[in-house]
């Protein structure tokens, strides 16, 4: 969907004159939740059913679904209702998760790790140590889409190469992005509903150090393994340049320009804000959001074409990824409003779930919950659900419920890595992996990839920090 029609679509709901209705969550049925699971089940099946289709009309469908839900709630709560409920989708939520994102995307397009590295276990344990600490800074995107190809150029001579993108995965597109709101999606969406920018850092500390290192000695161990078996290939597809180095140095300095307006955003309160059909939008937000787009500009301005090409720079991820989050973030609305009904919702059985008889939030529980739903749907939208079935206060959540805050964190961005789907990086990494050769697994092969590896690893986080 454009953006001029997300324009039309709001002057047709939003009278001027009018403001929204509340609508209570525990009025509505569950079946109000039918078309944000169709959403999300669309992204997980489509693509597995009929890959051409969903590739030629993954935008079409993903409108079907959200006028399935804007249409009949229009039609029973009004349009100011549903328009203010859009418009807050769209104000408080999508467009800063998607400027963000586009930031982070054209920035890391435009640099370029210039040589030809060899992979020995050593060597690839090092590229990846440095994309997992590159996550947090650069987001898993950025980092993913700057270290994925240095790495398959170094194993290229290599027959057994399947491994190290999985590894790649785990690490570099999720785990690593957990310790900033810039690192991972749903941190970013906390970041927005108020949660400080350094509190998944100061809380998340540990396990991330954890997962990094278990994952890093897991991943030596297996590519020391295969290298000693291996039979390189008698010529390396990619020759030894004279120098090894970094192009397009300039967008390193506007990668931290980013980091910058986001943490510009949450430090300064000037107090300033506007109501915009219900929905109020601070001078801090919209001051970061017009930065981050000047940024990517920039950006584009000055990076030479060559950077790009070099890169395979494509602005079809970044597409598709913003059409399928507009129709999530719209279809999630009603979800929402039920799960801050709590008990009083139709949802009562998802909160005693995560609720212990005596009425005390479950970390744990709220760690596995949050984080099975991230691997098999999307981990971003996955946050905000669990994010409000504990209240939605952030305040409340990171003093008196800092430990289920933990778990809601940890287990979006750790068991994003369970499946391709759990989060953007993934099916982008493993689709760049395919057309440079490397024989990735198909669905329930890496799900059994990350079974084996990660499931061992969320029990020992559950064991020593979720109790």
């Amino acid at each position: 969907m454009t953006v001029s029609r997300v324009t039309l679509l709001l002057g047709l709901l939003l009278p001027l004159s009018a403001h929204a209705a509340e609508f209570d969550g525990a009025a509505l049925g569950a079946v109000w939740a039918l078309p944000f699971a169709g959403m999300l089940l669309s992204i997980a099946l489509w693509p597995l059913i009929a890959p051409h289709v969903w590739h030629m009309h993954y935008g079409k469908i993903t409108a079907v679904w959200a006028l399935a839900f804007l249409l009949p709630f229009a039609g029973r709560f009004g349009l100011a209702t549903a328009g203010a409920g859009v418009v807050h989708a769209l104000l408080a939520e999508y467009l800063p998760f998607i400027i963000l994102l586009t930031a982070l995307y054209t920035v890391a397009g435009g640099i370029v790790i210039r040589g030809n590295l060899h992979g020995s276990p050593r060597t690839n344990t090092t590229l990846l140590a440095i994309g997992t600490a590159l996550a947090s800074v650069m987001g898993t995107t950025g980092a993913s889409m700057l270290m994925i190809r240095p790495l398959l150029r170094a194993n290229d001579n290599r027959r057994h190469r399947t491994h190290v993108v999985v590894f790649f995965i785990f690490l570099v597109s999720n785990v690593g992005g957990s310790l900033t709101p810039l690192g991972d999606p749903p941190l970013f969406l906390g970041f927005l509903q108020g949660v400080g920018f350094f509190w998944t850092a100061e809380h998340l500390w540990a396990k991330t150090v954890f997962m990094s290192v278990a994952l890093l000695a897991i991943f030596y161990a297996i590519d020391r393994y295969w290298y000693a078996k291996e039979d390189l290939l008698p010529v390396d597809p990619t020759p030894d340049t004279p120098a090894f180095g970094v192009d397009g140095r300039g967008n390193i300095a506007l990668m931290l320009a980013i980091s910058g307006c986001v943490l510009m955003s949450g430090l300064w309160q000037p107090g300033i804000a506007w109501d915009v059909f219900g929905t109020k939008v601070a001078l801090p937000q919209l001051a970061r959001d017009l930065a981050l787009l000047a940024i990517a500009g920039a950006s584009l301005q000055f990076t030479p074409r060559a950077l790009h090409a070099a890169n395979q720079f494509s602005w079809a991820p970044l597409k598709e990824v913003a059409k399928l989050f507009l129709g999530i973030f719209a279809t999630i609305i009603p979800v929402i409003a039920m799960l801050r009904a709590g008990a009083d919702g139709p949802f009562a059985a998802v909160v005693d779930l995560v609720t212990s008889p005596t009425g005390e939030p479950l970390p744990a529980m709220y760690f596995w919950a949050t984080g099975v739903l991230s691997a098999f749907l999307d981990n971003a939208p996955t946050y905000l659900v669990f994010f409000n079935l504990a209240g939605g206060d952030a305040q409340h959540l990171m003093t008196a419920l800092a430990p289920v805050l933990v778990g809601i964190s940890a287990g979006s961005v750790f068991m994003g890595a369970m499946t391709y789907i759990g989060n953007a990086p993934n099916l982008m990494v493993a689709t760049i992996a395919l057309n440079a050769g490397v024989k990735m697994p198909a669905f329930f092969g890496y799900l059994a990839w990350s079974c084996a590896v990660l499931l061992p690893l969320f029990a020992v986080v559950t064991w020593v920090w979720m109790r």
